[in-house]
């Protein structure tokens, strides 16, 4: 997939370009003489400071220059990926998943060694050390917390909170927004059907018709799930977003320490190949997941009879089943993600994945979707 040299491509040798968005800033110093083409002196500029004013918010929260997070993709969301999207100007996002305390305390040393700008880790509610994971990230002085999987456990906004850091949660409707915002938290991730791992029943743009006229004037809201160009990132943040969170098109990154048959397998897949998982026993209420279809996928409906089994004889609850189901994904996507079995292990992907074509350096991915953003506000003055 080829596209336009737009405005805001760049790299290391023109200063750094989300600098230069953020600050408003024309990133050519000799733009084409007015009237010649699209890209003009003063449209490059409007658009430019319009894109930053757009972003403003969500830079501010999250204290880095593009208001683009990383989603939390567990064995690929790791110190290399986290950190490049830092030090590209985006947000960083480290997926703890199933970490010990004593593994999240390494991995955020080690990040912190690769980068000095802002990033977040990623926590799953149902953790049974939740807390003490929380302990670590608050060692660190981890500054942003995204808590995953569930309403926050009893107790848990405030331990993170206490310890200076803000908070982000996931509202997949309407009234458990405003129930997050009456609790404390400080941003919302609204993420749709589209996206890639663990996904709710509704699509992005809905959730967004939804959510954001209601809740983007209270507190940040961050959109997510099947975005993959930027022009849907202007969109989206002219309805009031202050930013948006991508995984699927951060996954084959050069940075990423994606298995090269993982990489290869997104490459080939479209749109379609991504499929959402399917619930067996409706007294195992699961978590659908979104991943490219392949064996894995049908190994996923054996686990769930199995696990609907234990619960039959009394030999777990279901907080345990629950957990058995998340550890069957962090093991199936480890297995495709680190070990390469792209059909034993779970290809979780985003319905954009038929928009990876390449691998590509992280800063450039982030300044192509400038580039499209950039352009999309253009045509709109």
């Amino acid at each position: 997939m080829t596209f336009p040299s737009l405005p805001f491509r760049g790299g290391a040798g023109d200063g750094g370009l989300p600098h230069k968005i953020a600050r408003g800033e024309n990133p050519h110093p000799n733009p084409s003489p007015e009237g010649e083409g699209l890209y003009d002196s003063k449209g490059l500029n409007m658009t430019n400071a319009k894109l930053a004013s757009l972003m403003a918010r969500g830079t501010d929260f999250l204290g880095c220059e593009v208001a683009i997070l990383c989603g939390a993709m567990s064995w690929v969301s790791e110190r290399n990926l986290v950190a490049a999207i830092s030090n590209a100007g985006g947000f960083g996002v480290i997926a703890c998943g199933a970490m010990t305390p004593e593994l999240l305390d390494r991995e955020i040393a080690a990040t912190k060694a690769l980068t000095g700008k802002p990033f977040g880790v990623n926590l799953i509610t149902m953790h049974p050390q939740l807390f003490e994971l929380i302990e670590v990230c608050a060692k660190h002085e981890v500054g942003h917390v995204v808590l995953a999987g569930g309403l926050p456990p009893k107790g848990s906004i405030e331990a993170i909170k206490e310890k200076g850091a803000k908070l982000i949660c996931f509202a997949p409707a309407l009234a458990l927004a405003k129930k997050l915002a009456r609790s404390g938290v400080d941003a919302l991730v609204i993420e749709g059907m589209e996206a890639g791992g663990h996904i709710g029943p509704v699509s992005t743009s809905v959730l967004a018709q939804e959510i954001l006229p209601e809740m983007a004037s209270q507190l940040p809201v961050f959109v997510a799930g099947g975005i993959g160009r930027g022009e849907l990132i202007a969109g989206y943040l002219e309805m009031g977003a202050a930013g948006v969170q991508l995984g699927t098109r951060f996954a084959c990154a050069v940075e990423s320490i994606a298995h090269p048959n993982f990489k290869k397998a997104f490459f080939r897949a479209s749109a379609r190949d991504a499929i959402a998982s399917v619930q067996i026993d409706p007294r195992l209420p699961v978590i659908p997941v979104r991943a490219l279809k392949n064996a894995g996928t049908e190994a996923f409906t054996a686990k769930q009879r199995e696990v609907a089994n234990l619960l039959d004889s009394g030999a777990v609850d279901m907080g345990e089943a629950q957990l058995q189901i998340e550890h069957y994904w962090a093991g199936a996507l480890r297995r495709a993600v680190i070990d390469g079995d792209v059909e034993g292990g779970s290809l979780m992907a985003g319905q954009s994945v038929g928009m990876v074509s390449k691998e590509e350096p992280v800063a450039d991915i982030i300044a192509q979707l400038m580039d499209e953003a950039a352009a999309a506000l253009e045509r709109r003055i």
